[in-house]
């Protein structure tokens, strides 16, 4: 531009987006309409690689049981349990997040919960649950400790 152009008009461009925490580092979400290319979370990643590795440790007999695989490891014995999850999720979820496909609300905090064995039912349950509390309000999913039940519609 030269002096004597005239200056374009300004122009103010809106873009709807939010500010979500993601493995304790913060990510903007855009609308669902609008696909940026995702990169894998990482925290979820390293939360299977630990959950499928720990698995292979209690299989294979290295270790005897959940507490002396917490004790080597240096963590408390829940924590490592709950990780576990991760080893029996579905094989399209395990890939979807490690290609960083899977949906927004899918957090480590969520995978942590009590979920069905049954893939379908998990996809169905993690599809529509935002949050731990919404997991747990699925209708005819219960948890109890060590054991997951899913009731069949009219069974009481």
């Amino acid at each position: 531009m030269t002096r004597g152009t005239p200056i374009p008009e300004t122009m103010t461009l809106h873009v709807p987006f939010r500010i979500v925490k993601r493995g304790g580092r913060k990510e903007m979400q855009t609308p669902d309409r609008v696909r940026p290319e995702r990169t894998p979370d990482s925290t979820l990643v390293k939360a299977l690689a630990r959950a499928f590795r720990w698995k292979r440790m209690l299989e294979s007999g290295e270790f005897a049981t959940i507490a002396e695989l917490a004790e080597r490891e240096g963590i408390a014995a829940p924590y490592l349990t709950r990780t576990m999850r991760l080893s029996h999720l579905s094989p399209d979820l395990v890939e979807s997040i490690l290609d960083g496909r899977q949906p927004h609300h899918l957090t480590l905090e969520v995978l942590r919960q009590p979920l069905p064995e049954d893939w379908s039912e998990q996809k169905r349950a993690l599809g529509e649950a935002a949050t731990p509390q919404d997991l747990r309000q699925i209708r005819g999913f219960t948890s109890e400790p060590r054991h997951v039940t899913v009731k069949e519609k009219g069974q009481a």
